[in-house]
């Protein structure tokens, strides 16, 4: 190779594959256009196979820029059931109907969505990756073994609501590194008496990187000429 290679791509992440897994596939379509066998890459952020949008892909020398990207603001929509709750607050989990004695209307939604922004305090779901003991949260509860997460502190900008139609409610996030979309589902529908299980997540931005700039990953070409990742102006 003339130059070594570096370079970042923005990609749609698709539902039902890891954020490794698809570091990987790009890997191989670097590999195939003729990328050295231990071509690094890596992204920016953690999106769960449930969960779509943006990832940012790092390749070669641009691995090193991980924890900048990671430390840029982030941007979800997300549709959140309150009627039901989740082992992990989300569609993957056991599930369990929640009724509560009274159906919260608009205003009360919204004012519980106030209370969960700025710098709250947030318990990070118990199906997570964050360490006890040295092993990961969501390999003890797979065990059965109780977890005890703490609760820690982390920036949340702005909630806003796209839409509320009892027991769907779908908003808009933008918020800081660290913080659990899954959690706040749960917790705001915890504000109003109700359930609060994620259905659907969507990343929409990862600092400067947008949704509106990311390609599909079956867009791709297959092979992938190292040569044509760049780094973005």
């Amino acid at each position: 190779m003339d130059n070594p290679i570096e370079g970042i791509i923005v990609v749609d992440k698709p539902l039902g594959i890891s954020s490794m897994g698809l570091c990987a596939k790009v890997r191989g379509k670097l590999r195939a256009g003729g990328a050295p066998k231990r071509v690094k890459v890596g992204h920016g952020g953690t999106l769960d196979p449930l969960a779509t949008g943006v990832l940012v892909v790092l390749i070669g020398k641009a691995t090193k820029r991980c924890e900048e990207v990671m430390a840029g603001v982030k941007g979800y929509r997300t549709s959140v059931d309150l009627s039901q709750v989740s082992t992990t607050d989300d569609l993957e989990g056991e599930k369990t109907s929640v009724v509560p004695e009274v159906i919260p209307d608009r205003a009360l939604v919204e004012d519980a969505c106030s209370k969960w922004v700025g710098a709250v305090q947030q318990t990070p779901p118990i199906y997570s990756a964050i360490k006890v003991n040295g092993k990961r949260a969501y390999a003890l509860a797979r065990k059965g073994e109780a977890v005890k997460l703490e609760a820690r502190t982390v920036q949340i900008d702005s909630i806003e609501i796209v839409s509320y139609d009892w027991p769907e409610l779908v908003i808009d996030v933008v918020c800081g590194k660290g913080t659990y979309i899954r959690s706040l589902g749960r917790d705001i529908g915890g504000e109003v008496g109700a359930g609060g299980m994620l259905t659907e997540l969507r990343r929409t931005r990862v600092g400067r990187f947008r949704i509106e700039d990311a390609v599909r990953l079956e867009d791709l070409p297959d092979p992938m000429d190292p040569q044509s990742v760049s780094m973005p102006a």
